[in-house]
């Protein structure tokens, strides 16, 4: 593993083997005391012949036969290619190049279009030239506009919008990200917004809120889970997920400042 400085005093790049290896230093950070914020990871590239070339790792995957679809599927969106495939009975065994990049994120979306009856193991193969562009994360998520507590009801107006990442009573901060939209795009939400009292009575007051557990954030989760413009924000009492700009102000600034650049 390598440390190195950054842009400022507080900000360090730090290059190991996979995400499991960084994020086995983060874990050991975390119980020590520690609370720093995480961005995505991202492969080291390296020049050939005036080309850039990329990691590629040997991926084995056992999978029962049903559910080979999916999974070349996932692969082959990931620009990986298939070398071998072998079928004992209703077990079969496939053999990938993928590059390292295509892995980030790629096994929690294997394990549930599976089922979780995926076994799933790689090793670094080798450097080639780069393979294309791979899709990223394809739905959004939603940001806290507000800071505050957070409450059930404004959780069961949200149910529809996709999977939270909060519960009743948590306490978040504006561009703090409490839920993965259920489509393309981010949006703000008031996760805060408490109901509004009157002196009617109706029948539906005695209403109980039966609400989704919401999705556990674990670290290897918020790693593979964030974007270019996100961070992992890793204490040792919690692991929450939120924007590099909090402020949609600034996320709009900032997207204004890409455009321009990539023009």
């Amino acid at each position: 593993m390598r440390v190195e400085p950054g842009a400022s005093r507080d900000e360090f790049h730090v290059s190991g083997r996979g995400v499991l290896h960084l994020s086995v230093l983060i874990e050991n950070m975390s119980r020590e005391g520690h609370e720093l914020a995480v961005s995505k990871p991202k492969v080291i590239y390296r020049e050939l012949d005036g080309k850039k070339t990329e990691p590629i790792e040997m991926c084995v995957i056992e999978v029962p036969t049903i559910h080979i679809g999916p999974v070349m599927e996932l692969m082959g969106n990931r620009r990986a290619i298939c070398n071998k495939m072998d079928t004992r009975g209703d077990q079969s065994h496939l053999e990938f190049t993928v590059p390292s990049r295509g892995l980030i994120g790629v096994r929690n979306r294997l394990m549930t279009a599976t089922q979780g009856t995926l076994v799933m193991h790689h090793n670094f193969y080798e450097y080639e030239y780069f393979r294309g562009t791979i899709p990223h994360r394809l739905n959004g998520v939603m940001c806290a506009s507000q800071p505050g507590q957070v409450t059930a009801y404004a959780l069961d107006s949200l149910a529809d919008r996709g999977t939270m990442f909060v519960a009743p009573g948590q306490q978040v901060y504006e561009g703090q990200i409490v839920g993965e939209h259920c489509r393309s795009g981010d949006i703000g939400v008031n996760v805060c917004r408490g109901k509004k009292l009157t002196n009617i009575r109706a029948a539906s007051a005695a209403k109980t809120v039966v609400l989704k557990a919401p999705r556990e954030i674990v670290l290897e989760f918020a790693l593979e889970f964030i974007e270019d413009d996100e961070l992992a924000e890793v204490t040792p009492g919690a692991i929450r997920l939120r924007k590099r700009h909090l402020t949609e102000t600034a996320r709009k600034r900032a997207a204004r400042g890409r455009g321009k650049a990539g023009g």
